[in-house]
């Protein structure tokens, strides 16, 4: 009798998938079997497990608020501590937020080097940098000389590497100049000249750090990753043990899913406010154009659109090398969360994409 239960309650949630588990206070809705949307999973699936996508280590996607497809392919598994490498830009920009909700930090037209001074003096001495506020730093448009792109630029990441002091590393830098064939701020699209600078963006964890009298960490588990259940997250750290705020940070996937769903959701997660409506806004707002091919950005977050079944859906993008993604597509109520270890694969955001575009958001759309 006991084995005929079993199988008639085992048979009721076969039939059954929008009852399926529910696990780390998020419901799991599992497609029916045989629907389209499960075999265009099941479809992207074995093109991954193909290494048609070189090394993608896991694909989750969330819709209206529920996850509905969850896939590892290393073994690490679902507890795996990825590294997030640039995606971990966006977080700082989140903790920026949260710092002025907090009134620690009055807005983003907030100087930054009052807030840094105990680094310097700083060479390069100029009046400009006084001018350089924290939007600056969110929008990589400050006018400090740093080009992670330029292998030649002093502010190029792989040098900052080589200081013992980050951030003195960073107000150190001469202010940049602009070649004929250069845009200059007032003739660039957003009145702002984008150059990818993760030395900037260091900086700003150390800014949050001092304004709030946390360390970065502490005030990060207090306002962003206890609200959403994170734990265990894995910082990296400069040789003057400030916590890297512009790479690096390890999480689970199913954590950078978390933070994607909070800004889909106006910066709530599950009813509460996390982050204010107003600055999530603001992140995903275009404040800077980033060349030709890239799109526009806001603050810390890409602003992509993808192209699916001949449709382009305007997105907001957390990104980091290898092709690390976290993708809201907003009009869809849909975000995708893609990690990998392609570091020294040729086009690793190109390959991404095109498993976000052709594979994950087509199994959404009709």
């Amino acid at each position: 009798m006991r084995n005929l239960v079993l199988a008639a309650c085992l048979s009721l949630l076969a039939a059954a998938p929008a009852l399926a588990q529910q696990t780390d206070d998020w419901p799991i809705v599992v497609p029916a079997a045989g629907s389209a949307t499960a075999e265009a999973f099941t479809r992207m699936d074995t093109a991954v497990r193909a290494g048609e996508f070189q090394k993608v280590t896991s694909v989750l996607v969330a819709r209206h608020g529920r996850v509905i497809h969850e896939s590892y392919f290393d073994d690490a598994g679902a507890e795996g501590r990825r590294n997030t490498r640039s995606a971990t830009k966006t977080v700082t920009a989140m903790l920026v937020g949260a710092a002025i909700a907090r009134g620690s930090i009055s807005s983003v037209q907030a100087p930054v080097l009052p807030f840094i001074a105990d680094h310097g003096p700083f060479d390069n001495p100029d009046p400009r940098k006084a001018r350089i506020t924290i939007e600056d730093l969110l929008t990589m448009s400050s006018l400090l000389e740093c080009d992670d792109d330029n292998q030649f630029s002093r502010g190029n990441e792989e040098r900052m590497y080589l200081i013992e002091d980050w951030v003195k590393f960073a107000f150190d830098l001469p202010i940049r100049g602009f070649a004929a064939w250069v845009p200059r701020p007032e003739d660039a699209p957003y009145g702002r000249s984008f150059s990818y600078c993760t030395t900037g963006v260091t900086t700003l964890g150390a800014v949050v750090q001092s304004a709030t009298h946390e360390a970065l960490p502490d005030f990060a588990r207090e306002v962003l990753f206890t609200p959403l259940g994170i734990t265990g997250e894995e910082w990296q750290f400069s040789p003057t043990g400030l916590a890297q705020g512009g790479g690096g940070l390890g999480l689970r996937s199913r954590d950078l899913l978390k933070l994607g769903e909070m800004l889909l959701d106006g910066g709530r997660w599950h009813g509460r406010q996390v982050l204010p409506e107003a600055f999530v806004t603001a992140m995903t707002t275009p404040h800077a154009s980033a060349g030709e091919g890239r799109g526009d950005y806001g603050y810390l977050t890409w602003l992509p659109s993808y192209t699916v079944k001949g449709v382009s859906y305007p997105a907001w993008a957390m990104a980091g090398t290898g092709g690390n993604k976290v993708v809201i597509i907003p009009a869809l109520q849909a975000v995708v969360v893609v990690t990998t270890e392609n570091y020294n694969v040729r086009n690793p955001h190109g390959i991404a994409d095109r498993l976000i575009s052709e594979h994950a958001l087509a199994a959404l759309v009709p």
